[in-house]
């Protein structure tokens, strides 16, 4: 495969289109991930017992927060090495892309190992139940196994995505996801293996999704190559990937524990509550895509475009990326509520259960295009290299005043609208500290720097 063929470069060229051809691939990786992921589930879920089932769900939090947190931390290298391509720096190119596949390697490698040590006692300290606890033990083993391959994909990903190559990664999710379909289900109906089965499907499809990244890697010739024999940390480009992921990785665990918290509120509802949300947040996942899709894209355009020195690009940028955001979020939830309780009926035929879901489609999909806009102008400063600075606003504004809202404001007003109505309300104040930022950072900071770059370099 030529790299040529799937690189873009964002610095020129129909902005509109260019964002589009990228956030597709984006946006069917997500939900093609949401689907694999759904299938175990089901997999598992129609040949297994009950207690299989409970093992691959009880564990999927276990993974995600380590995973998720970790993952977060190749924003860093997809700024760095956006901005060093759109300013034509080959060397440091180089450079990075040797130091992220080799701190991905080192750090899942040390995650793996550290992962069999702490799995009982995380096991004990979810509650999970006893009969559960043996089958839940092996499940989780055997995934904290795929940690490395997981984040050498993730990290490989965020290589590509900085060069504007963002359908060879779709390819390589699709390969892997249909070999975990065929494999789960060869080792759940013909082995009778179980939660192990599921688990040893996704450590090889992980496997093969990483391998596939790399051989794309150390194939080509272009500047973001991978020579294995050069493979080392580069200490002054990890402290930058550092400086930006860090921020964006501990923002991911403070969404995942304020969402823990509402979650426990949700359960305070009872059983049908929480049955009617959980099958709602699925289709909340897919809604997610379009909000998750233009916070990649606007990172990457803003961070090329910023190394490229194209300033009045930039303005452009945060512009369409948001629209294109909120626009996607608000076409994809409303779309998705049109059709609300016929898609609840694909999980339950429960008339309670569909009645508490349908009311948390109405709350959050009609507001979820706040997400999108908050999401998109998060990706912009953290383009900027004002990761900090995003996930403050993010951990402060969004999951600080979550918490407050479930400590001290719901209380007052017990109802399961009332609750929820912390989600729209953060986006809205986040989406609105960071536009305000946003426009700071535009007079103060780019604008000097064009006016001197205009001066210096006349058209």
């Amino acid at each position: 495969m030529a790299g040529k063929n799937y690189q873009m470069d964002m610095c020129r060229g129909p902005l509109f289109r260019q964002m589009v051809l990228f956030s597709l691939p984006l946006m069917a990786s997500s939900i093609l991930q949401l689907t694999f992921n759904a299938v175990d589930m089901i997999v598992v879920g129609q040949f297994g017992p009950h207690t299989s089932l409970a093992a691959v769900g009880g564990c999927g939090i276990l993974l995600g927060f380590m995973v998720n947190a970790f993952s977060a931390i190749a924003v860093g290298s997809n700024v760095l090495i956006s901005r060093y391509f759109g300013a034509k720096d080959t060397k440091d190119v180089h450079a990075c892309v040797h130091t992220s596949i080799a701190f991905s390697l080192y750090a899942g490698i040390t995650l793996a190992v550290l992962g069999q040590f702490i799995a009982v006692p995380l096991l004990r300290l979810t509650g999970i139940p006893e009969e559960v606890i043996p089958e839940a033990l092996t499940y989780l083993r055997i995934i904290y196994f795929c940690i490395p391959a997981l984040l050498l994909y993730n990290f490989g990903c965020a290589i590509l995505r900085s060069i504007g190559d963002t359908r060879r990664p779709l390819y390589f999710l699709l390969i892997a996801g249909t070999v975990n379909i065929i494999l789960n289900l060869f080792f759940v109906l013909c082995l009778k293996m179980y939660a192990s089965g599921v688990a040893l499907a996704t450590l090889i499809s992980h496997c093969l999704a990483a391998a596939l990244i790399i051989r794309v890697l150390t194939g080509t010739k272009d500047c973001y190559g991978l020579n294995l024999k050069k493979l080392r940390i580069d200490w002054k480009q990890c402290k930058e990937i550092l400086k930006i992921g860090i921020p964006a990785a501990v923002q991911s665990s403070a969404f995942s524990i304020s969402n823990m918290t509402i979650q426990s509120s949700i359960n305070s509802f009872g059983a049908y509550a929480m049955a009617g949300s959980t099958a709602t947040g699925t289709f909340e996942g897919i809604v997610y895509t379009g909000s998750g899709t233009f916070h990649q894209a606007s990172l990457s355009f803003v961070a090329q475009n910023y190394g490229g020195k194209k300033y009045d690009r930039i303005k452009k940028i945060f512009f369409m990326s948001v629209i294109l955001g909120g626009v996607s979020t608000f076409v994809c939830g409303n779309t998705m509520l049109l059709f609300g309780k016929e898609l609840l009926h694909l999980f339950t035929q429960d008339a309670k259960v569909i009645d508490w879901g349908y009311q948390r489609m109405l709350l959050m999909f009609s507001t979820y295009f706040l997400c999108g806009i908050m999401d998109a102008a998060s990706g912009c400063l953290r383009g900027l290299g004002y990761s900090t600075t995003s996930s403050v606003i993010c951990v402060v504004g969004v999951c600080g005043i979550r918490l407050f809202w479930v400590l001290a404001i719901f209380p007052l007003h017990r109802t399961f609208t009332w609750l929820l109505m912390c989600y729209p309300i953060t986006w809205l104040m986040a989406a609105l500290l960071s536009g305000l930022l946003l426009w700071w950072i535009w007079k103060n900071k780019i604008t000097p720097m064009r006016k001197h770059y205009s001066s210096v370099h006349p058209a």
